[in-house]
């Protein structure tokens, strides 16, 4: 990702030159809070969503009830707030309250109102749908899950279209599988639009998936979404049905895992939610790939044309947790900026710790931006920036945001951001001027100028060499001044 001007240096035979440095930093990271115990909440695992000058999200256990919180914080770290707690439950896990507890997926934003879901309590014990105001106020339980056909716990965020809520439940149903529902952003109105068909006890498929997980992607009257189970193949599926319930169609089943290797060609379990883009939906598989350690694919909304895009590779090293140089297990949804698509991987890279990656909307040009650090050992599996990351991303200007689902200082979980703008290097070897920037800043255009007057800027057509570090520039150093900059493709 690059913006207007990003770096600009000045070339001239006039300037004494440093000697040659190359820019291959990763973008730079930011650690804008610790999740540190009940008054916070515990382990955020659903990604963020960004308003204005502030980022709302949920921890899923913690706060005062040890149920889980709803919250905010300025994006450069300050004024975390816990915006609402949860109540308690009698019973890990089980019993009843009346407002729900442990919210597992991400909240959606309308005027001054936050919509979310609540795996489990409520009024029956099975989940809610909630709103709550952003200042935390005028919190209300929209509905209780009852388990007679509606289906049970909610573990996926909601779609807003209109004055109608559409989400998934991950069981429940006339066949205890799951559900897609509509609600009134009121409480009103609930209806059950589809109960996934049963599983075969011995073999775990059906025609259509089962136990959705993810939020749903709406496009005119459609909505789409994936199951992780069930399917020909028991892998998972992806799909499409009418915002009215009717035409329910399972786009696609991803084939079997070898039961030896835990791999195959396509991905398994599709755990996040799908990215819309033109035709085309863009997904995250948690397992399966060459590797076991899941994929990204694309496929058109018909049901056509599915492509691998990518598959996290193998494991380096003999540790608890795989260890390589791209991430593995993607559990949350892509987001697409450009032509690139970004995501997080729970585990994999340099530590095992999970990953921040970016790639092309062709499957080329993958690009591992950040790796979560190790354990530092003092106290015991903890460390300075987060790991496992599990929610979706969500871009802001310049900067991804997102959370970790634990570690940090103190193990709870952390929320993050990553500055996605490049920094240009300048440098010298010899007579010659030695312009750099990173390789994740693949889809930026250099361009320079003599004077910075409008319209004087022009690509840099040649002289530029591919690394596997970065990119450089090198010309002759001459007397006239020049001026540098990234721009956006």
């Amino acid at each position: 990702m690059c913006w207007r001007i990003t770096g600009r240096v000045v070339v001239s035979a006039l300037f004494s030159l440093s000697a040659l440095t190359i820019v291959t930093a990763q973008p730079a990271f930011r650690l804008l809070w610790n999740i540190g115990g009940s008054s916070d909440g515990l382990f955020p695992e659903p990604g963020l969503i960004v308003s204005g000058n502030q980022l709302y999200g949920v921890t899923v256990s913690g706060g005062n009830f040890s149920d889980g919180s709803v919250f905010a914080i300025n994006p450069d770290g300050t004024g975390y707030t816990n915006l609402y707690n949860f109540t308690g439950l009698p019973f890990y896990l089980s019993g009843t309250n009346t407002d729900g507890a442990y919210p597992m997926g991400d909240l959606i934003l309308s005027g001054t109102n936050l919509y979310g879901t609540a795996w489990v309590g409520g009024n029956s014990g099975l989940g809610t749908v909630f709103k709550a105001g952003t200042n935390g106020t005028g919190f209300t339980n929209l509905y209780s899950f009852t388990g007679s056909g509606d289906g049970t716990k909610p573990y996926a965020g909601l779609v807003l279209a209109g004055g109608t809520l559409y989400g998934t439940t991950s069981g429940g149903g006339s066949s205890g599988v799951g559900t897609v529902f509509a609600i009134n952003t009121d409480g009103t109105g609930y209806t059950n639009l589809h109960s996934f068909a049963a599983l075969d006890p011995v073999t775990l498929t059906n025609a259509d998936g089962a136990h959705p997980r993810a939020r749903l992607v709406l496009a005119g009257a459609l909505l789409y979404g994936t199951t992780p189970n069930g399917g020909s193949s028991a892998d998972g599926t992806v799909f499409a049905i009418s915002t009215n319930g009717t035409g329910f169609t399972n786009l696609y089943s991803f084939t079997a895992l070898d039961p030896v290797t835990q791999t195959n060609t396509d991905g398994a379990s599709p755990y996040a939610g799908l990215l819309l883009s033109g035709n085309s939906l863009y997904g995250t598989a948690q397992l399966g790939g060459r590797a076991g350690f899941g994929t990204l694919f694309k496929i058109n909304r018909d049901g056509t044309g599915f492509t691998n895009l990518y598959e996290f590779t193998p494991s380096d090293g003999m540790t608890y947790l795989p260890v390589n140089g791209d991430g593995a297990y993607p559990y949350g949804a892509l987001i697409l900026s450009g032509n690139q698509l970004y995501g997080t991987a729970q585990q994999g890279g340099s530590s095992g710790y999970g990953t921040v990656f970016a790639v092309n909307t062709n499957g080329t040009g993958f690009i591992n931006l950040y790796s979560f650090t190790a354990d530092s050992g003092l106290p015991a599996y903890t460390n300075r920036d987060g790991g496992f990351p599990m929610g979706d991303l969500v871009l802001a200007g310049s900067t991804l945001y997102g959370t970790t689902s634990a570690v940090g200082s103190s193990y709870y979980g952390t929320v993050f951001a990553l500055n996605l703008v490049p920094a240009l290097g300048i440098g010298s070897a010899g007579n010659r001027v030695v312009v750099s920037w990173p390789a994740w800043a693949q889809n930026c255009q250099l361009q320079v100028s003599t004077n910075l007057s409008p319209g004087s800027w022009s690509n840099v057509a040649s002289g530029i060499t591919v690394t596997s570090s970065g990119y450089v520039f090198t010309n002759a150093a001459n007397a006239t001044a020049a001026y540098f900059r990234l721009q956006g493709q």
